[in-house]
């Protein structure tokens, strides 16, 4: 299920949205979906669970859409932003907290139309997989989507999560390598980085979205930015 919230103070304008997004997905035929309406940033950020796609109004009460958009990064939250604004300045920051798109009003369907197609492909490439690690004598479901990165050390690899959580077992990178997608690289001998959550690399080391850094071998810099490149194109970014 994709999962939509609308964030915008204005009633009238939600619901407008609204509307244009069930056209769209009832043209392409896609049915399963959910729309959460919220009405001031604060709600947006109370929300227990993520989006995968949000419509953020900028021109709120405090915090405004700018700055709820700093805090849901600042958490290590991935939903595609859709910046919903009546003034073009706007635009110019909405890259400093990695905006998918932005769209003016009143809304131009066309305009509308051309975001969702991005948008829809970008998800494509973001769908979930699981991986199933053992762990003694049990097993655990891991979500391929919240790894940022994974390193080896001794006979051990450890998975660092979004959030700071990091889960240990015993097995070898290279067998984790084969199980992975084409969203993780091998950055160093004993890394394995989620380009979903690179932010550049630089020197030998690799910069992530939530200020940490990691190894990255002097011979492979090259090929991890083409494959950053890469993979930024295939999410439509």
């Amino acid at each position: 299920m994709i999962t939509f919230a609308i964030c915008d103070d204005e009633p009238l304008m939600a619901r407008e949205l609204a509307g244009h997004l069930a056209d769209y997905m009832k043209e392409n035929s896609i049915t399963d979906y959910s729309v959460t309406s919220l009405s001031n940033g604060r709600a947006l950020l109370e929300r227990a669970g993520g989006f995968d796609v949000i419509f953020l109004d900028i021109q709120m009460e405090q915090p405004d859409g700018m700055e709820t958009a700093r805090l849901l990064r600042q958490r290590g939250d991935r939903g595609l932003l859709v910046f919903v604004t009546v003034l073009k300045e706007y635009v110019f920051d909405s890259f400093q907290v990695e905006a998918f798109d932005y769209l003016l009003k009143p809304f131009d369907r066309v305009r509308f139309r051309q975001t969702m197609d991005r948008l829809l492909r970008s998800l494509e490439h973001r769908t979930v997989k699981d991986i199933v690690i053992q762990r003694g004598t049990g097993c655990e479901v891991i979500r391929l989507s919240d790894i940022v990165y994974c390193e080896v050390l001794g006979r051990k690899v450890y998975l660092h999560k979004n959030g700071g959580a990091v889960i240990d077992y015993y097995d070898k990178l290279e067998n984790l390598e084969r199980r992975v997608d084409g969203r993780f690289f091998k950055c160093h001998r004993s890394y394995l980085v989620n380009l979903d959550y690179v932010r550049g690399c630089q020197n030998g080391r690799v910069a992530l979205s939530q200020g940490e850094h990691i190894p990255a071998s002097r011979l492979r810099e090259r090929e991890l930015i083409q494959a950053l490149l890469r993979h930024m194109r295939e999410r439509g970014i």
